[in-house]
């Protein structure tokens, strides 16, 4: 059986381009799973990706023309039936041979064996492997039907009566097995090895491709492609280098729209281009955004990291004169930056105090009120943050909040939403306002993803962490908590931040009594138990964050729910609850003791006996004595220790008990017949499990 090289590609009018990297990833990724899972392929053979804006193709080597045949093992019929009972066949087993094509003389190759409760016949046959027409036909339906496509549209095909559905109309299908053309069809197309190159600048319309190991070779040289998404964005990257280094500047660093251009163009050519310098008294967030977002450019940067009047573009097409095309570029992005500017220009002539009036008439929700309302809401939160982080930020929170929405109706952030919070930051700047204040406008939205910027101010997180809650709490207060993975409002982004800032920033707040006021503050009438199901959101958010490894540390749920078990009011205590027990249990007493905790967690919940306290006159037993002395020490000793929230030190200093508590369990009996002897023992070990409580809830963990 000769193994030869295959290619498949669909030739399809312009791809969406933000999706194009996944489509194309995808295409290739199923269409050879498929082909491995019918035994076409095998573990040598190697997958390649192609993909550009007008195709998705995929390259895979060591593929055989068939199938290897196997043998199966074929299920008839139960026993019962088959077989009378005397061991006869049956009129329904013959039957059923007689469909395989087999007579009676098969009989004696029938096998009896288990088939769950009862026992079946089985024949052993050899299945005729799929040939390569067949099996690749079977994958690329497959193939096609999982497609990560955004959004399908409808189209006639050229009989002018069918229609397919697809994400572009596909106009031609290449499918070639080393040099020869593998009989399939889809969308309407039957393979064949024609295709097309760049639109321009191809030596010819039509390209033949010779074998499945010429494609990249014969798009690049006749049709001016480059067909792979990798290869093409790293030319890209290179050519962006360069030609920003030629200028001694740097281009922007944005993977995505890097992946978005590259979705745009067959065959790249980065130009340099430029704008007048007066737009630069623009705020380089508005002319970089308008740049990005409506041109795909790559604004560059100076050494410093401060904006040029120069950008680069990357064009579709090779001419030898290439002024035009820049010419062009720069006449295109002129009224853009030119809206930007009359934009900000107007904007500042009118302060943020002076637009609240209007925050009045834009709606937060139906249920919640206009962004007014939520103004006085984040405020309210803002200022009792402010008042216990203390240095005077519940004044400044108190103003910050109170104007933190009013670039929500600016002409700028009307245009761009994306600038919210940074337009504020420079018209608060331009009214005049405190630097701290304006740094808390901009701050409120940070982070604004995983891994982002925290705010830095006092303010700042002040007002961060109370957008974020209010936005919790409020919808939560209207029962619209996120479900599966349907997050409408951002709340796990929202729960996320808020987290981050908390216990990265050692804000010792207390989360739950945030939530309560929060709560108390909608203009609704909130149910009991909204504020646990925050507060157990906000927790669940929490696991993530540190089960992901956001933290380094070397978390188990195990060790989550040990110490959520005491449900910290703060994320900060949580945390510090955590480190120390990561800290305990890398000693060697650790397990031993996790281990007695629950040996007492199961003794006590069988008997509420435990609630009277120790009475010493009632040991009988030394060890009985012994741990309560040496219990009593240790509650001495690490008093102070959980007062200045020293767990990592009280838990070293427990776990010194635990020679008394193996001696413990080693001499006494627990539930002994003396109900007053019984009843201190448990007093006792109630008492002792109390003092781990105090860090977390030790039968939670393995052992």
């Amino acid at each position: 059986m000769t193994m030869q090289n295959l290619l498949v590609e669909l030739f399809v009018e312009e791809l969406p381009p933000k999706a194009l990297k996944n489509l194309g990833e995808s295409f290739a990724a199923t269409l050879s799973e498929s082909l491995k899972t019918q035994g076409l392929t095998n573990a040598q053979s190697i997958t390649t990706s192609f993909a550009s804006p007008r195709r998705l193709a995929v390259h895979i080597t060591q593929v055989a023309p068939a199938a290897a045949d196997k043998a199966i093992q074929q299920k008839l019929m139960p026993v019962s039936v088959a077989l009378t009972a005397d061991g006869v066949a049956t009129p329904a087993l013959l039957k059923k041979l007689t469909s395989l094509g087999l007579t009676e003389q098969a009989l004696p190759q029938l096998k009896r064996a288990p088939d769950g409760k009862t026992e079946a016949l089985f024949l052993d046959i050899q299945v005729a492997g799929v040939t390569l027409a067949e099996g690749l036909q079977k994958a690329l339906d497959e193939t096609l039907s999982k497609l990560p496509i955004p959004k399908v549209m409808s189209y006639q095909l050229n009989d002018g009566w069918s229609s397919v559905n697809f994400v572009r109309p596909a106009h031609g299908l290449v499918a070639l097995h080393g040099a020869s053309i593998v009989q399939i069809s889809v969308l309407g197309l039957a393979a064949g090895r024609t295709t097309q190159g760049h639109r321009f600048e191809a030596r010819q319309p039509q390209i033949d491709i010779k074998d499945a190991d010429s494609y990249a070779s014969q798009l690049e040289n006749e049709g001016a492609v480059l067909a792979s998404f990798a290869a093409r964005r790293n030319e890209i990257a290179r050519q962006l280098h360069n030609a920003a280094t030629q200028e001694d500047l740097q281009p922007i660093t944005d993977e995505a729209l890097l992946d978005e251009v590259t979705a745009l163009v067959e065959r790249p050519n980065v130009l340099t281009c430029q704008f007048e310098k007066e737009f630069l008294e623009v705020p380089a967030e508005c002319l970089i955004l308008t740049m990005k977002a409506n041109q795909k450019y790559f604004p560059l940067l100076d050494a410093t990291g401060k904006l040029t009047h120069k950008f680069l573009v990357v064009s579709n097409i090779r001419p030898t004169d290439a002024s035009r095309v820049i010419q062009g570029n720069e006449r295109v992005v002129r009224p853009r930056l030119a809206d930007a500017k009359f934009f900000f220009d107007e904007d500042r002539k009118h302060t943020l105090m002076s637009r609240l009036t209007k925050l009045s008439k834009v709606v937060y929700h139906n249920q919640l009120g206009s962004q007014l309302d939520r103004v006085e809401r984040v405020r309210s939160l803002a200022k009792l943050i402010g008042t216990q982080l203390g240095k005077d930020t519940d004044a400044k929170a108190d103003q910050a909040a109170q104007i933190a929405k009013a670039d929500l109706v600016t002409d700028m952030v009307g245009e761009f939403p994306e600038l919210q919070g940074i337009m504020g930051r420079y018209y608060a700047l331009a009214d005049g306002l405190d630097n701290e204040v304006a740094e808390a406008i901009r701050e409120q939205y940070l982070p604004r993803g995983a891994g982002d910027e925290l705010p830095v101010t006092s303010t700042g997180m002040a007002l961060a962490i109370a957008e974020k809650l209010e936005t919790l709490c409020g919808i939560f207060a209207v029962g619209q908590k996120p479900t599966g993975t349907k997050d409408p409002f951002g709340l796990r982004r929202a729960a996320i931040g808020l987290l981050r800032i908390l216990i990265e920033r050692k804000l010792p707040l207390n989360l739950s009594a945030l939530i309560e006021h929060a709560l108390q503050q909608q203009p609704l009438q909130v149910k009991s138990d909204v504020a646990a199901e925050v507060y157990d959101y906000i927790m669940e958010r929490l696991r993530g964050y540190y089960l992901e490894g956001s933290t380094h540390l070397a978390i188990t749920t195990e060790m989550f729910d040990a110490v959520l078990a005491n449900r910290p009011t703060s994320p900060l205590d949580f945390d510090t609850r955590l480190r120390a027990l990561d800290g305990f249990l890398k000693l060697s007493d650790a397990q031993a003791l996790a281990a007695a905790n629950k040996r007492i967690n199961n003794i006590l919940k069988k008997t509420d006996a435990a609630n009277t306290g120790v009475q010493p006159e009632c040991f009988v037993e030394n060890a009985e004595r012994s741990l309560f002395e040496q219990l009593q020490n240790a509650e001495a000793d690490t008093a102070p220790l959980f007062a200045a929230g020293n767990y990592q030190a009280a838990l070293t200093r427990l776990a010194l008990l635990r020679a008394s508590v193996d001696q413990f369990f080693d001499s006494v009996m627990v539930m002994a017949d003396d109900l007053k002897v019984r009843q201190n023992r448990l007093a006792l070990l109630s008492r002792l499990r109390s003092v781990f409580l105090k860090v977390a809830d030790l039968s939670c963990l393995p052992g």
